[in-house]
């Protein structure tokens, strides 16, 4: 935005274009700091997940980019200087895009003063970003027949190539974007059979679940391996979500759950590449995680659900818990009123997050070492501090809770001072909750309890791919394609996300 000077213009125009951008900036600024606000200090119930937030952001912006048009039409000179700001910071475009170069040439090469012929100095290039709707074709495949002259009953014919639908219309990249929109992009199938109306292409909404089953069938095998891969690893996070189901029984939706088990061992350079399994189970019973996480040994870190507890009973595995619920506890009462101890509790909280700022990234040892010299003393302070607290108060308040939360606790709690590999939350997890969230949002139910176990076999895949930053759409055709001309399933290793490459990493071109 251009900025007022000391002496303003005289016309008039002028000054109402500078008037109209200064207003815009200031009502985006206003926006910003407002959502900002909503999403960091609002509570739980009121704060907004990062993809609203963005969302409103978008809005904002929008409100400057109308400021800037209605400047830049009465100011030519403003709109000058922000087209060449716009060039210098734009980037480029990836190289490995199509280029279609159109020549726009003069009329004439004579000299417009002497009509001496002009000869070419350089040029110009400027590049820009097109698109072209998806298209769809159709893939036609021959099979000439072939019969002998001297023997009646002989006719040769190569074999057809095998299909995931035999008979059907789609190919497997077909099939393999149907499931990326319905669980990448978050389009339920009725919404994805519109668009394809438009393009005159008539695919009814059973048709593509079909399609969808059949494939999540075609997957269980890698899923099922995904999860087996998982358990093998010393670490990992476990939360759950709802899983709205229909109950034709009742004419109405029954409550299941999808499970989800991450790991990502980023933060303290660990090797394993990163990945998600959902397990959907009809319920939320104490042995559902015991039967999906059998076999498995090392830390699990968890949120406060009591259904956990049974696999930490088997020795084989010690639960590390989340520091993110104990404080989301103590910041509902400070921002309910004055609440001098839950306020102290958020501090002493936010010093153990100080401290994790500077040590993520690092390796185990490393973090671990940072804790104990840094971490501990705020841990060793915390705990007799909450119990003299608890000792004051009544028993039955919402801060008597808290505390009561915390302590009960203390041992997972603390787990991360002895191993670097422990986060102080469940942050990780919580993130690939979200994508489950967004579908769960658009679609409102599964229609079975099948249609849940294919809702986690194929979403499964497709995070996994997008936290290793892998095409799910190319990932699922190849994957498919293989599965159906007879891959191994002594090589089914090979078909795991992160055995493909990942792709480029996105420059900023605008």
């Amino acid at each position: 935005m251009a900025s007022l000077s000391t002496e303003l213009p005289r016309d008039p125009e002028t000054l109402q274009a500078m008037l109209i951008a200064r207003d815009a900036e200031i009502e985006r600024l206003r926006q910003i700091i407002k959502e900002l606000q909503r999403h960091r200090f609002g509570r739980r119930a009121e704060s907004l997940p990062e993809d609203q937030l963005l969302l409103a952001l978008e809005e904002a912006e929008q409100i400057e980019a109308a400021g800037f048009a209605a400047s830049e039409a009465q100011v030519p000179a403003e709109k000058a200087e922000r087209v060449a700001k716009r060039r210098a910071n734009r980037g480029a475009l990836p190289a490995h895009l199509p280029r279609i170069e159109t020549v726009v040439d003069i009329e004439s090469d004579l000299c417009p003063c002497c009509s001496g012929k002009l000869h070419r100095i350089g040029e110009d290039v400027a590049e820009r970003l097109d698109m072209v709707p998806a298209q769809f074709r159709v893939l036609v495949v021959r099979r000439p027949k072939y019969a002998c002259r001297s023997c009646a009953d002989v006719v040769v014919q190569a074999p057809a190539p095998a299909r995931l639908i035999e008979g059907g219309l789609p190919t497997e990249a077909t099939v393999a974007h149907v499931l990326v929109s319905k669980y990448a992009d978050h389009l339920p199938l009725y919404r994805q059979a519109q668009i394809y109306g438009r393009q005159g292409i008539a695919l009814d909404r059973s048709t593509l679940a079909d399609w969808v089953g059949r494939a999540a069938f075609l997957l269980r095998p890698v899923h099922d391996r995904l999860l087996a891969v998982l358990k093998t690893s010393p670490k990992l996070f476990a939360d759950e979500t709802t899983a709205p189901v229909l109950d034709p029984g009742r004419g109405r939706t029954k409550t299941g759950q999808l499970f989800a088990y991450a790991r990502d061992d980023r933060p303290w350079g660990g090797t394993d590449p990163p990945a998600v399994a959902y397990v959907y189970a009809p319920d939320r019973k104490g042995e559902r995680p015991v039967a999906h996480l059998d076999g498995f040994s090392g830390i699990l870190q968890v949120d406060g659900y009591g259904g956990y507890k049974a696999l930490a009973g088997r020795n084989a595995v010690s639960l590390a818990f989340c520091w993110a619920h104990v404080r989301r506890r103590f910041y509902e009462l400070a921002q309910s009123g004055p609440a001098p101890i839950a306020s102290e509790a958020l501090q002493r909280i936010a010093e153990l997050y100080h401290v994790e700022v500077g040590i993520s990234g690092r390796t185990s040892d490393e973090r671990r070492a940072t804790r104990q010299e840094k971490s501990k003393p705020i841990i060793e302070a915390l705990e007799p501090w909450l119990r003299a607290k608890l000792a004051l108060i009544s028993q039955k308040t919402k801060l008597a809770e808290a505390i009561r939360y915390a302590l009960s606790r203390w041992e997972g709690l603390t787990l991360f001072l002895d191993d670097g590999r422990v986060e102080l939350d469940n942050n990780i997890v919580e993130r690939s909750i979200r994508p489950l969230a967004l579908t769960r949002k658009n679609a409102l139910f599964a229609g079975s309890d099948g249609g849940a176990e294919h809702w986690a076999v194929i979403a499964s895949l497709v995070e996994t791919c997008k936290l290793n930053g892998i095409d799910p759409q190319a990932y699922l055709a190849d994957v498919i394609t293989r599965i159906l001309n007879g891959h191994p399933n002594s090589r089914i290793d090979d078909l795991m996300p992160w055995a493909y490459p990942a792709q480029p990493a996105l420059s900023n071109v605008a």
